[in-house]
């Protein structure tokens, strides 16, 4: 993997305009979202950004071919091939009821070749679980209704354990030959260390992480050729990973909110 050619697929003056724009028309729908639920409308902006780019790329293939294949022609090599098609027999199976409630056509509705749907791409079980009617008109359209996209994923965030106003990471220092790697490794993304611990396995820390309560996660991404970098990812990057799980796709989540925000406060 490579963090820098990853990153610039997702922070780049063409997804940061349109989040400035979905933002700026979406305005109140956010900010209700953020009241509600209590997630920062920037990471809200973000997810649909890296998503979907605002709704512009959803997916164009039949989201009953793309689930029908992944359950009964799964690549076999697949190390983890039994529970990866025993997870789109699941979606599968959610799908097909999902448009037995609604009467849409399942033959009619497009999405990601895994079969994710609308502007947060959700899976047919993430729809069943966490979507919301945000908009109030009496259904739930995550392809047609920017709100009801914006209700959903702050709904899905707050099922997951979001923070209200815990930073997503902090910045880290670690001294070659100092750091104890191996054991702030181990637990991959998963917030395990304390502040305490953190430090005394050789991970520096400043400022306002020294006071934070919760546990932390060395976030590893490797630059290619070049050295990684590293932070300090907190619950909420954590849950950032629910989403998808990315050490990766969650600091692309978090850099673009950050980019967008920023051009926010620069408008009058």
């Amino acid at each position: 993997m490579n963090w820098a050619a990853y990153r610039a697929r997702f922070i780049e003056p063409t997804r940061i305009q349109a989040g400035v724009r979905f933002w700026q028309t979406h305005r109140s729908a956010l900010e209700r979202a953020e009241r509600e639920y209590g997630v920062p409308a920037s990471v809200i902006v973000g997810i649909i950004g890296v998503e979907t780019l605002y709704g512009q790329n959803t997916g164009n293939f039949r989201i009953l071919d793309a689930l029908a294949t992944l359950t009964f022609h799964f690549p076999s090599a697949h190390p983890r091939a039994a529970a990866r098609q025993a997870f789109f027999q699941s979606e599968l199976e959610q799908f097909l009821l999902l448009t037995s409630r609604s009467g849409a056509d399942p033959l009619a509705i497009r999405g990601s070749y895994a079969g994710a749907m609308g502007l947060p791409q959700f899976m047919p079980s993430s729809w069943a679980k966490f979507a919301v009617d945000f908009d109030g008109d009496g259904r739930i359209d995550l392809f047609g209704s920017p709100m009801d996209a914006i209700g959903s994923v702050a709904n899905y965030f707050k099922a997951f354990d979001w923070r209200p106003g815990m930073p997503t990471h902090y910045p880290v220092g670690l001294t070659p030959g100092q750091t104890d790697m191996d054991s702030l490794m181990a637990p991959d993304i998963l917030p395990t260390f304390s502040v305490a611990n953190f430090v005394g396995k050789g991970a520096a820390l400043n400022g306002t992480a020294l006071q934070h309560n919760g546990p932390l996660a060395l976030i590893e991404l490797l630059n290619g050729p070049d050295a990684p970098s590293y932070v300090a990812g907190t619950e909420n990057f954590y849950a950032i990973t629910r989403y998808n799980w990315s050490s990766y796709y969650a600091m692309a989540v978090i850099e673009l909110a950050e980019a967008v925000a920023r051009e926010m406060q620069s408008k009058p």
